[in-house]
């Protein structure tokens, strides 16, 4: 990452990129001294050029991004170069894949060379045309025919397979996006699917061990993730969202879609039973014409069609998935639909699992840096996606540094690695070895 981008204290600052079809999301951020995440700056803009996930009109999108870009960069005084984008829409498919590898130094334990190989192995997968691989997720491994294996470093063993999730998308599509960062002057360290980056945001390792279900309601699309035992098992993307609410509400109650959307936050609810008969409200009417009356309970009647809809497409996701009876947390809804008035209770009603709200305010640490009212507002589930990019953007960092001291210092032969001391010693002492001015000849001296 750029130099601008890292403070003094080496916790790099990183940004997440929300393109979404109703907003775009700059949020700036690094993690602070508890392990928590510092937000220092938050940049939002109209998403007028993204249509259900998918970008539609380049020059608005680039617009919306720069706008987000620029306030998030001045709040936080950070010149931002480099971003982590989220990725979501119809297009993006999953499928399950098996790779193994066959080891030839059967003296060494397994490393995270190996790992690495093998999931570099399945991003050659054959695609069908116009389709690229986003992600390869390692689930189960499996060393010498003994399964169920989290984390095969440090093992001995010859033939080392591996379960993956591969998430793979339209290349159009991806083009398109990271055009549009690249046309606002910006550099994209990471594609990351939405409902990866919002699980970071709002899910506990202890439900996704438990087995959970996370539904991320957009503006455009709605977003599943299954966990399962800590590992990813199944994610897909439906093609509706809040959008298709307020567009039910323009054409239900005949009004503007500004006036739907109004009515839909404001008065909203996803169960039409809890609302009173006589509930009325009064929404101005056209140049000239009669103000007009709306039930609040019909209201909630032209709501719960289209979110029972939503939902029964999740529950399908989740019988297909096969998980069905193992999600002991159930359903965790988050995103800006989540905020919709006894949604937990439909979805429940209609799943049979249970359901909460999820917020992103437990990975937030409380700083001085920000606004009281902006930092509140970033607890909401609309900021899930944008916060879960920042933190996978910070894992991102962190990890890479790791690789980097174990390629510079695996080079020797193993009689001058004794010579140094093992791995573990030169990590312990950092960068004290890894110095500009040495080069990797003289390692082999």
């Amino acid at each position: 990452m750029d130099k601008s981008l890292t403070n003094e204290k080496s916790s790099p600052i990183v940004v997440g990129l929300d393109i979404g079809t109703t907003k775009i999301c700059a949020i700036v951020g690094r993690r602070s001294k508890n392990g928590k995440i510092e937000v220092l700056g938050i940049g939002k803009a109209e998403s007028a050029g993204v249509t259900r996930g998918m970008v539609s009109n380049i020059d608005k999108t680039v617009q919306g991004i720069t706008q987000a870009v620029d306030v998030a960069g001045t709040q936080s005084n950070v010149e931002v170069k480099v971003v982590n984008v989220g990725i979501a829409g119809q297009h993006i498919k999953s499928l399950q894949h098996r790779g193994l590898i066959t080891r030839r130094d059967l003296n060494t334990e397994i490393s995270r060379k190996d790992i690495e190989k093998l999931i570099e192995d399945m991003y050659n997968l054959v695609m069908p045309p116009g389709e690229e691989i986003i992600h390869v997720l390692p689930q189960e491994f499996t060393v010498d025919n003994e399964p169920g294996i989290k984390d095969p470093i440090g093992m001995a063993g010859v033939r080392l397979e591996a379960n993956f999730h591969i998430i793979s998308g339209q290349v159009t599509a991806i083009k398109n996006i990271v055009k549009c960062v690249n046309k606002a002057h910006l550099e994209s360290q990471e594609l990351i699917l939405e409902p990866l980056a919002s699980s970071e945001a709002v899910l506990s390792e202890e439900e996704k061990e438990a087995g959970v279900v996370l539904v991320d309601i957009g503006g455009g699309t709605t977003d599943v993730a299954i966990f399962h035992e800590g590992i990813i098992r199944h994610t897909a993307v439906i093609p509706f969202g809040g959008n298709s609410i307020t567009e039910d509400i323009r054409e239900g109650c005949s009004v503007m879609r500004n006036i739907a959307e109004q009515l839909k936050t404001r008065f909203g609810s996803a169960l039409a039973d809890e609302n009173k008969d006589n509930e009325i409200v009064c929404v101005p009417g056209l140049r000239g014409r009669e103000p007009k009356e709306i039930s609040i309970k019909n209201l909630a009647y032209v709501i719960q069609a289209r979110m029972e809809e939503i939902v029964e497409h999740v529950y399908y996701e989740i019988k297909t998935s096969g998980y069905e009876k193992k999600l002991i947390a159930g359903i965790v809804i988050t995103g800006g639909g989540a905020q919709l008035k006894h949604l937990p209770q439909l979805v429940e009603y209609v799943t049979g699992l249970d359901c909460r709200v999820g917020y992103p305010n437990e990975h937030l640490a409380k700083n001085d840096v920000l606004p009281k009212n902006i930092y509140e507002e970033l607890q909401s589930p609309t900021f899930a996606t944008g916060i879960g990019l920042l933190i996978k953007g910070i894992q991102k960092m962190e990890d890479t540094v790791m690789p980097v001291q174990e390629v510079r210092v695996e080079k020797p032969k193993f009689s001058e690695d004794r010579k140094f001391g093992l791995f573990g010693k030169i990590l312990e002492t950092g960068k004290k070895f890894i110095r500009d001015d040495i080069k990797d000849e003289d390692f082999l001296k």
